[in-house]
């Protein structure tokens, strides 16, 4: 099989999925965020009287009960709670893969949690990465091609194939940063979920987010190998001045970030 025809193949398996992983240099091309700028939002990412229920049959259950949350840039969160407590649905809220009931979400000082499906898939893809206490590694792909997946979604078929040569560099770079240049032509079922981590932040990573988002980044590993991840969250920030917020239940994991910000019963405890 030829590499146009397998680079069109992976391009169009991507789009099926639509997976919204978004995700050095860390500061590319921007989207526009249309609206006005709010004064009142100083913070990088500011969430506003946050309320978000879900219904079980003809009954409500409150999750977030009324969440302030900011954070400034190169600044390093953790939302710490206990499960339940709404600090997922929390990050997914401030992500716009969830809408919340009442509320506003600001990014950069523009309100982002009422703006179009499209609009909030641009700004997840080339603004904001993503990582997944579940990884959503696409199996049929390879380490490599997992990576390279949000760029294929956002520079659609023909522009990703004029690049592709440019692309792979840095997705490989990426890898390589994480310690998976030896890894790279493995499927997700080849590799230990340590490294399915890893390659899922070099897939966040790869578009050039101004923010990362992490939800639960060490809950499905061990001691050693959460510290290996915390190690390169630590290192993203510090060095990249990329900005951080993790949402975790490990007291000790969270102890690793600047501010420690916790959820009980789906309001931030003061």
């Amino acid at each position: 099989m030829s590499n146009s025809t397998q680079t069109a193949r992976n391009s169009a398996n991507i789009a099926r999925h639509r997976t919204r992983a978004g995700g050095h240099e860390l500061a590319g091309p921007h989207v526009a965020i249309p609206g006005k700028s709010e004064e009142s939002s100083s913070g990088q990412l500011t969430a506003k009287n946050i309320c978000k229920s879900y219904r079980k049959g003809q009954v409500a259950v409150p999750v977030l009960r009324g969440v302030d949350f900011e954070i400034n840039r190169g600044e390093f969160a953790a939302i710490i709670g206990q499960s339940g407590s709404g600090k997922s649905t929390l990050l997914h809220v401030m992500a716009t893969l969830d809408a919340p009931d009442s509320g506003q979400v600001y990014f950069d000082g523009r309100r982002i949690d009422n703006l179009p499906a499209s609009a909030r898939d641009k700004l997840r893809n080339r603004r904001l990465g993503m990582i997944f206490q579940f990884y959503h590694l696409l199996p049929e792909l390879t380490v490599l091609e997992n990576v390279l997946a949000p760029l294929m979604i956002s520079h659609g078929t023909l522009s990703y194939f004029i690049s592709r040569h440019k692309h792979r560099r840095t997705a490989a770079e990426l890898l390589e940063m994480v310690g998976l240049g030896h890894r790279m032509k493995h499927r997700p079922s080849e590799i230990s979920g340590g490294e399915m981590q890893r390659a899922a932040i070099a897939r966040a990573l790869v578009t050039s987010p101004e923010l990362l988002l992490a939800d639960e980044p060490t809950g499905n590993l061990d001691h050693s190998t959460g510290e290996d991840i915390m190690e390169i969250l630590r290192t993203l920030n510090k060095r990249k001045n990329l900005t951080i917020v993790m949402v975790t239940h490990d007291q000790a994991i969270a102890e690793e970030a600047d501010r420690i910000v916790r959820l009980v019963d789906g309001q931030i405890a003061i």
